[in-house]
């Protein structure tokens, strides 16, 4: 009997002690990288990006880590597909099922990825949505644990828009690796009352960025109009000014604390260049890791 696949989707479907797994094998890998060792566990395999929004890393990310693994990507793009002419998104799902062997999936809404994935004999991995960017999290959870030793324990802040989908999967991670996360927005750019409920004592909103960051252990933020915002953008400006993470902000934050940033980034809105180059921040390691762990992630789908 054929078992169903195992996606992943959002951070809270696996326990603490699978991603002590991942983390491991991710770290192995980027050893392994860094030695020009070859691997091949994912020989003859292959791997669909299905991309509904723009992508830089997540993209390169996945093709680099199936690549090395000795597999193939084949990218889709929504536009140059039967997708743009009204095929249904199930048949879609059904067709790629019968000739890879996961997909990446980046969309906008958590409706197409639920319906694409209900339809996917194949594991699905959720690239980005409106709901969260767990890949990215995952990746920048590592990067943590690389510079500063284990997340658990450490408080975390993300500064800027709250409601994205970057902080939504943030908040889902605090009580999943058991770190206290304070989220610092203006009114209105909050997480929904339900989701900041559901981490519980792992979280604290804190409106002023610079006693949200005070002796924090990573500085974390992101750009300030997302995709499908860009009509927002000179009001979302005008909400977060005061919220730039530039060398006064991170001075504030504990001796040896870093700084994330997923990118894109629009140097001198949310962050300055200053900190993006500077020697706290992460962000270029963070976007390298992002190869290192999906490459764990993708074993673990595929080779289950």
């Amino acid at each position: 009997m054929v078992r169903p696949p195992r996606h992943f989707l959002r951070l809270g479907e696996r326990s603490r002690e699978e991603y002590r797994t991942l983390f491991a094998r991710s770290a192995e890998l980027k050893r392994r990288r860094r030695t020009n060792t070859v691997d091949t566990t994912l020989a003859g395999r292959t791997l669909v990006l299905l991309m509904e929004k723009a992508s830089t890393r997540t993209r390169l990310s996945f093709a680099a880590a199936i690549g090395q693994l000795g597999g193939h990507a084949v990218e889709l793009a929504a536009s140059s597909s039967q997708l743009v002419r009204g095929e249904p998104l199930s048949d879609t799902a059904r067709v790629v099922s019968g000739y890879a062997d996961a997909v990446v999936f980046r969309t906008s809404t958590d409706a197409r990825l639920e319906e694409y994935t209900s339809a996917s004999s194949i594991p699905v991995i959720n690239g980005l949505s409106e709901g969260g960017h767990p890949v990215q999290v995952l990746a920048d959870l590592f990067t943590v644990e690389e510079a500063l030793g284990s997340v658990q324990g450490r408080t975390l802040a993300f500064v800027g828009d709250c409601a994205s989908n970057m902080a939504l999967s943030f908040l889902e991670a605090a009580p999943l690796f058991d770190f206290s996360l304070r989220l610092s927005a203006p009114p209105g750019f909050l997480p929904p009352p339900e989701r900041l409920r559901a981490a519980g004592r792992h979280v604290t909103c804190v409106e002023d960025p610079k006693e949200a960051v005070r002796v924090v252990d990573v500085v974390c933020t992101d750009v300030w109009t997302s995709m499908g915002q860009e009509a927002e953008a000179e009001q979302r400006r005008r909400a977060f000014s005061g919220y730039t993470v530039d060398e006064a902000l991170v001075a504030r934050a504990a001796s040896g604390a870093i700084v994330l940033h997923c990118l894109p980034a629009h140097r001198g809105e949310e962050i300055t260049e200053a900190v993006m180059l500077g020697p706290q921040s992460r962000i270029f390691e963070e976007a390298e890791n992002r190869m290192h762990v999906q490459k764990a992630l993708l074993e673990q789908l595929i080779l289950r």
